[in-house]
């Protein structure tokens, strides 16, 4: 039914639909039904029958004046005061049918955006469980989403990917994530128009949420480095995104079909790094030497530089110093991403001082930082940058 807008009825109409974030049609359609609970309830309160042909009858709004009118067919059959009646009766089914309607819109909207980020504002705290604004909807994170060592306070902007929308005890709820491995996607999505344009593709990641997290990705066009364009000149492009995770260090790794390659880029910043791959009843082990210069940059503090290449690559890796030390990492594809994937075996362990081999990896960044921070033109394709 039309509505005229120039009407202080219609107006308050289009009012009433726009805070809902309905179509106006939605209103006028609640009304009308909430109109017909009132007359069937008016019936029953003066003792009189249902007319068989109930379901028959009609809810008409003047769109003038707003009067309601309850008609068969074209007989008007209002009772007397009836205006009265419905209002005192329709307001709570109206209001019911118009939060179901704007739910139902609220559903539909966050639903397409699922798999993608979303900025929204920590608005309060419940337990373990951070209540976000994002504006229409609201949205939590729960603890198991939540990013190690992040702290959150009320007020704070904060970028979310969207994991699910679900129905909650207070409407629609959506759920989201800070440590999901797809969130250090969608932000170089957002960053880096070669994403953005399918012209660089991401291959695999695998993160230690609010630590350290490992990408790989490739060229589909020709003349177009992947780590480059992720990079950005002077490592503009990565550094927002790292800060957005709160200085997260992130390896992003050129993605090679050669696995001993792959495996290789994978364990930067270590380097002369020897790989030979063997696959045996469904196993997939790669052995690799590294001189015992190179053991704690290949390791990784507290094994995370192996763990994460080992996730990344989906490769179990031996790794052996040209010493007499061994360390076996396993690479489960399977694993929930943000996760640490266990040690398989340890055979042989050295005391390493955690400072120190900081130190060794913070210079073979600072190395790498310079080489991206003093080209202008695009980084050597095969070239696999970390920045911290």
């Amino acid at each position: 039914m039309a509505i005229q807008a120039r009407t202080e009825f219609a107006a308050a109409l289009n009012q009433l639909a726009s805070e809902k974030g309905i179509d106006v049609s939605v209103v006028v359609e609640a009304i009308e039904q909430a109109a017909l609970a009132a007359y069937r309830k008016d019936l029953s309160l003066r003792n009189e029958e249902i007319p068989e042909d109930f379901e028959s009858l009609e809810a008409e709004i003047d769109p003038v004046t707003g009067e309601i009118k309850i008609m068969r067919g074209k007989e008007n059959i209002t009772p007397p005061g009836f205006a009265r009646i419905a209002a005192q009766t329709a307001k709570q089914v109206i209001m019911q049918r118009l939060n179901e309607a704007e739910k139902g819109a609220i559903m539909d909207e966050y639903g397409k955006k699922v798999g993608t980020v979303i900025s929204g504002t920590i608005q309060r705290q419940e337990g373990t469980t951070y209540f976000v604004d994002l504006g229409r909807a609201e949205g939590i994170l729960p603890i198991s989403e939540q990013t190690r060592d992040e702290y959150y306070h009320m007020g704070q902007r904060l970028k979310f990917y969207i994991k699910e929308i679900r129905e909650g005890k207070r409407g629609p709820e959506v759920v989201l994530s800070r440590a999901d491995a797809e969130l250090v996607k969608g932000l170089f999505a957002q960053e880096v128009p070669e994403v953005q344009a399918g012209s660089v593709v991401f291959r695999d990641i695998a993160r230690e949420a609010g630590n350290r997290t490992k990408i790989s990705a490739i060229s589909t066009q020709e003349g177009v480095d992947p780590v480059g364009s992720l990079v950005g000149q002077k490592g503009v492009r990565v550094s927002t995104v790292m800060n957005e995770l709160g200085e997260e260090r992130i390896d992003i790794i050129p993605y090679s079909e050669d696995p001993a390659r792959y495996i290789a880029n994978a364990l930067s910043p270590a380097k002369e790094v020897n790989v030979t791959v063997s696959e045996k009843d469904n196993e997939k082990l790669a052995k690799v030497k590294v001189p015992s210069t190179q053991m704690s940059l290949a390791i990784g503090k507290g094994g995370q530089n192996v763990r994460l290449a080992a996730k990344l690559t989906g490769w179990k890796i031996d790794i052996e110093g040209l010493g007499d030390m061994k360390i076996s990492e396993k690479g489960d594809p399977s694993a929930t991403l943000g996760t640490r994937v266990k040690s398989e075996k340890l055979e042989k362990t050295e005391e390493k001082n955690d400072s120190t081999e900081t130190q060794k990896e913070d210079e073979a960044q600072n190395e790498l930082e310079k080489v991206v921070e003093s080209k202008e033109k695009p980084v050597e394709s095969e070239e696999v940058k970390s920045v911290k």
